[in-house]
């Protein structure tokens, strides 16, 4: 994927995303319980933001949705390689289907800790990405 947009620019916004899941992983070693429902909001807007960044500065449009699944799609047009978050976001729209089914059972142990490390994963592989093809200052 050719790089079309503003390198400095782009390293804002990832920085600006990793301090705001720093501010999760710090909450939850300082053994605060975080409630699920707004942790896992922030993780998908964490996430909508992470994959709007990487695609924009590659010159791809991305639509204005909250669907994760729909937001992929336009994300991995064209580059089948950027097909390696899918898993981590179907993870994250399995939770809030989980959610909205009334199916807390069906959970894992401890789900907000698995959004924050969801995010970190996904954030660590799309700025590693960012890093391997030059797009970072």
């Amino acid at each position: 994927m050719a790089a079309t947009g503003d390198n400095e620019a782009l390293e804002q916004r990832l920085d600006t995303l990793d301090e705001a899941i720093e501010t999760l992983e710090e909450r939850l070693r300082a053994g605060e319980d975080l409630a699920l429902e707004p942790t896992l909001e922030e993780g998908v807007d964490i996430a909508r933001r992470l994959l709007t960044a990487y695609a924009e500065h590659a010159g791809k449009e991305m639509p204005e949705t909250d669907d994760l699944l729909k937001l992929f799609k336009a994300f991995v047009k064209g580059d089948p390689s950027l097909n390696a978050v899918r898993d981590n976001l179907r993870e994250l729209v399995y939770y809030q289907n989980c959610i909205a089914m009334e199916r807390r059972d069906a959970l894992p142990e401890a789900p907000e800790r698995m959004v924050v490390r969801t995010i970190r994963h996904l954030y660590l592989y799309l700025r590693t990405r960012c890093e391997q093809e030059g797009r970072l200052p």
